[in-house]
């Protein structure tokens, strides 16, 4: 039923296995290894057709200075944190109480709101693009961040609460009945009892969907523009004009925006292993 654990095969697949993992890995490293190459390249190399050979020159300090300092890179970066980090906080905070909803109390129905909170992630959302639009526009929260957070928050909340409740019913159910035999309130039971508890699953989440909002394009170009509202994975294209694509600009704005989510893991990676682990052994 599952895959034989590589150490119990044959040696020869053991040394395919070892020969082709270098190769995987730098076959997904490519794009981000040619990004960067672009990111210090002068824009006279995409004239003359120099993709891949050594760059004429090395403009790592003009290229990143015009992104951050001649171009409206700073004020997308802001806008990208003021969308992510309200988004990550509303989802997260809605999916823990669902989540302790769902998952601690039986009632009827509870299967059926569970479905209609995960059916919202088997919608294409492609279709929902002009519904969404004509509801921003007629909430005048089009072209704003608050439209954008709100959007996001409710959209993710689905995943976040199917994340969240499958990790509390995983919990020692005899902690909130002991708690309920001392007379503790149920407010301070998910307060002081199964939030703590929840930490490593708050930290897991929280990083997976700082990951998808940051790195969100679609609903970006959808329900924003200008950059008085767009994120930053909006405002990269702002260094393409009607005649020139200013594909060095472009590389080192992406690279610039990659970051903080590579940060926010390497912060949190500990708790995002954990989060992800926990339960999965007995």
């Amino acid at each position: 039923m599952f895959p034989t654990p590589i150490e119990r095969r044959s040696r020869a697949v053991q040394v395919g296995y070892q020969a082709l993992v270098p190769f995987a890995l730098i076959v997904w490293l490519l794009p981000l290894l040619a990004v960067a190459l672009f990111s210090v390249r002068p824009g006279s190399d995409f004239a003359q057709g120099n993709y891949w050979g050594v760059p004429s020159s090395f403009e790592f300090f003009a290229n990143y200075g015009r992104v951050f300092f001649d171009s409206d890179m700073p004020r997308y970066l802001l806008n990208s944190v003021f969308i992510t980090v309200p988004t990550v906080i509303g989802a997260v905070a809605l999916s823990c109480m669902t989540g302790f909803a769902l998952g601690i109390y039986r009632f009827r129905g509870n299967l059926l709101i569970f479905f209609m909170f995960i059916a919202g992630n088997f919608v294409p959302f492609q279709i929902l693009m002009v519904p969404v639009r004509d509801l921003t526009i007629d909430l005048n929260l089009y072209d704003t961040k608050l439209g954008l957070i709100l959007f996001h928050v409710a959209f993710q909340t689905g995943f976040c609460t199917l994340f969240m409740r499958n990790f509390i019913r995983a919990l020692p159910y005899e902690l909130i009945e002991a708690a309920r035999v001392e007379g503790v309130a149920e407010w301070r039971i998910f307060w002081f009892i199964v939030l703590p508890l929840m930490k490593p699953a708050i930290a897991a989440l929280s990083v997976l969907v700082f990951t998808f909002i940051w790195n969100d394009y679609f609903w970006a170009i959808v329900l924003t523009q200008g950059p008085d509202s767009q994120p930053v994975t909006a405002g990269i294209t702002s260094f393409n004009s009607q005649f020139v694509a200013q594909y060095h600009l472009m590389s080192a704005g992406s690279i610039v925006a990659a970051l903080p989510p590579v940060a926010m893991f390497f912060a949190m990676q500990r708790h995002f292993i954990a989060g992800l682990t926990l339960g999965a052994v007995k």
